[in-house]
C-alpha cells in the first residue's frame, strides 16, 4: 500500500499535469471500447478477473487467468458513428509477467468535403487508430504493476497525424476481504507529426483511481471511480453566457457556478455489479459529470447513466454496454471474449 501511494505522490508532481481543456489532443483515447466498461460508464480499472478487455484500460491488472484469451468488440454511436477493438493477452514466463496487445478505432462515417465557399468536392472517411502493447507483473503478493506504450494515428481526408501515449498502473488488492484498490495514469505523451505544421499538442493525459469490494454474503460488488484527478474544476461554463443581460428588466443575467460539492461529484462515478450467478451479471453505473455535460435542459431523462449485462459461457462470454449521454445520443457496445484453447478441447 505505502508503494502505491508513493507512485501517486510522484505522479502527481510532474509538470505534464498542468494542462487545460481543449488543448489536448487525440480524444479518441478516452472512447470506451469495451461494452464492460460502456456498461459502467465508461471506465471500469477495479476488476482482476479473466476480462482481457479491462487489461486494456489498466495493465496492472493483466494476470494469468487472461493467458490466450481474444476480445472483440463492437459499439454503435449516434450518427453514425462505429468503434471496435481487438485484443489479447499472454503470459510471458521468461520475464515473469503478463503481455498484451490490441487494436483500437474509430470510424467517423462518411463525410462531405468542401472548399472554403462551400463547393462539394468529394467525400472522405475519417478514422483514428490506436495500437498498443502492455506489460503487467506481480512485485509483491498483493501489488501489482503495469505499463501499456501506444502508437496513434488519425486520417481526415488528406490530412494525418501521429502521436505516441503511455499508461502506467498500480493496483493493490485483498482477496479475503475482496477489495481492490488501483491507481493509472492514462494518455502520457503527444503528438509528433499534427494535422498541420507547428501544431503538435499534449495528449488527454488523466489521473484514475478506482476501489472495489465485494460484500461476501450478498451477490453486489460496488466500484467507485475518480476520475480526472489532475484537475480540480471539471465543470463547464459556457463561455456565451456571461456578460449577457435581460432585455425586459435591463439586468445582468447571473451565471450560475458550480459549487463546491459540486465539483467533486465530477470526479466520481459509482458502479454497481449485481452478481446474479456464475453466468448472469447485471450493471448499472451513473456519471454525474456526464449528466452535466450533456443533459439537454428540458429533458434531462437519464443522462449520465449507463446500463449493462454479461453472460459467461463454457467457452466464451458476451457482454452487453448501453451508455446514455442525453435523450438525443447514446451509445450501444457488443463484446466477445473468448480462448482459442476452449475450442480445441471441445473438438478432441
Amino acid at each position: 500500500m505505502r508503494i502505491l501511494i508513493l507512485f501517486f505522490l510522484i505522479l502527481i508532481s510532474g509538470k505534464f499535469f498542468s494542462q487545460i481543456g481543449g488543448t489536448s489532443s487525440f480524444s479518441a483515447l478516452n472512447q470506451s471500447f469495451s461494452a464492460r466498461a460502456t456498461a459502467f460508464g465508461g471506465n471500469y480499472i477495479s476488476i482482476k478477473d479473466a476480462d482481457v478487455n479491462l487489461g486494456i484500460l489498466n495493465p496492472s491488472l493483466l494476470n494469468e487467468q487472461m493467458n490466450n484469451q481474444i476480445g472483440f468488440s463492437h459499439q454503435l454511436q449516434t450518427g453514425g458513428v462505429n468503434s471496435g477493438m481487438l485484443c489479447t493477452s499472454r503470459n510471458l514466463v521468461k520475464i515473469q509477467g503478463f503481455g498484451s496487445l490490441s487494436l483500437r478505432y474509430i470510424d467517423y462515417g462518411k463525410m462531405q468535403e468542401t472548399l472554403e465557399n462551400g463547393t462539394v468536392i468529394g467525400k472522405f472517411t475519417p478514422a483514428d487508430f490506436i495500437v498498443s502493447a502492455g506489460y503487467g507483473r506481480k512485485i509483491k503478493e498483493r501489488l501489482s504493476i503495469g505499463l501499456q506504450a501506444s502508437l496513434l494515428y488519425s486520417q481526415y481526408s488528406s490530412f494525418f497525424s501521429l502521436g505516441v501515449g503511455v499508461d502506467i498502473a498500480a493496483t493493490y488488492i485483498n482477496k479475503e476481504k475482496q477489495t481492490l484498490l488501483t491507481l493509472v495514469v492514462k494518455n502520457i505523451g503527444t503528438q509528433f507529426k499534427g494535422f498541420v505544421s507547428k501544431s503538435n499538442t499534449m495528449l488527454p493525459t488523466e489521473i484514475q483511481m478506482a476501489f472495489s469490494h465485494k460484500l461476501s454474503h450478498a451477490p453486489f460488488r460496488f466500484s467507485y471511480l475518480a476520475h480526472h484527478l489532475n484537475y480540480w474544476d471539471i465543470s463547464y461554463q459556457n463561455p456565451s453566457n456571461s456578460g449577457k443581460v435581460d432585455p425586459l428588466t435591463g439586468d445582468s443575467i447571473k451565471v450560475i457556478q458550480a459549487n463546491i460539492f459540486q465539483k467533486i461529484a465530477h470526479h466520481f462515478t459509482p458502479q454497481i455489479e449485481f452478481l446474479l450467478s456464475k453466468n448472469l451479471h447485471l450493471r448499472l453505473a451513473f456519471d454525474y459529470h456526464r449528466r452535466e455535460e450533456y443533459k439537454l435542459t428540458n429533458r434531462p431523462a437519464m443522462a449520465g447513466f449507463s446500463f449493462g449485462i454479461g453472460m459467461y459461457f463454457k467457452r466464451f462470454s458476451l457482454d452487453y454496454g448501453l451508455k446514455i449521454y442525453s435523450a438525443a445520443g447514446f451509445l450501444n457496445g457488443i463484446t466477445l471474449t473468448t480462448n482459442p484453447i476452449n475450442w480445441k478441447k471441445s473438438v478432441n
